[in-house]
């Protein structure tokens, strides 16, 4: 993964909920005057980039045929519930999916589909990894 886009009717709004989400601040926003149509943020030890873009320049909305990003964390079930005491609404609820692994993803407020994954395979720093397999 490089650059991962997100669409938001109202891109100042959507700028807020992810940094508060995220903790951090966009390190980069366009316009600098008036209201953002885009906006950026680095994120995990590889600084992968996060965009959030004016839904108006979205070529197409996907709705549940598109892609789920699922974000690696340590604990699915309490990162969902994060997600939905933010504002995120229900999508798929956590499941067991066997050997330590355990899905869950919600809509952001803006509508985008957002995931979060534990995969014990997936990640060096966990035990029992198999380097990205």
């Amino acid at each position: 993964m490089s650059t991962v886009s997100l669409f938001a009717d109202d891109v100042s709004q959507a700028s807020d909920w992810y940094a508060d989400l995220l903790g951090i601040q966009p390190y980069f926003v366009r316009p600098l005057d008036g209201p953002p149509a885009y906006i950026e943020f680095r994120i995990g030890p590889e600084q992968h980039e996060l965009g959030i873009i004016d839904a108006r320049y979205a070529p197409h909305r996907l709705g549940d045929g598109g892609i789920v990003l699922y974000w690696h964390v340590d604990d699915p079930r309490a990162a969902y519930e994060e997600l939905l005491t933010k504002g995120a609404t229900e999508h798929e609820g956590p499941i067991d999916r066997g050997e330590g692994f355990v899905t869950a993803s919600v809509r952001d407020p803006f509508g985008n589909i957002v995931g979060v994954i534990r995969n014990p395979h997936a990640r060096p720093d966990v035990e029992g990894s198999q380097g990205g397999h």
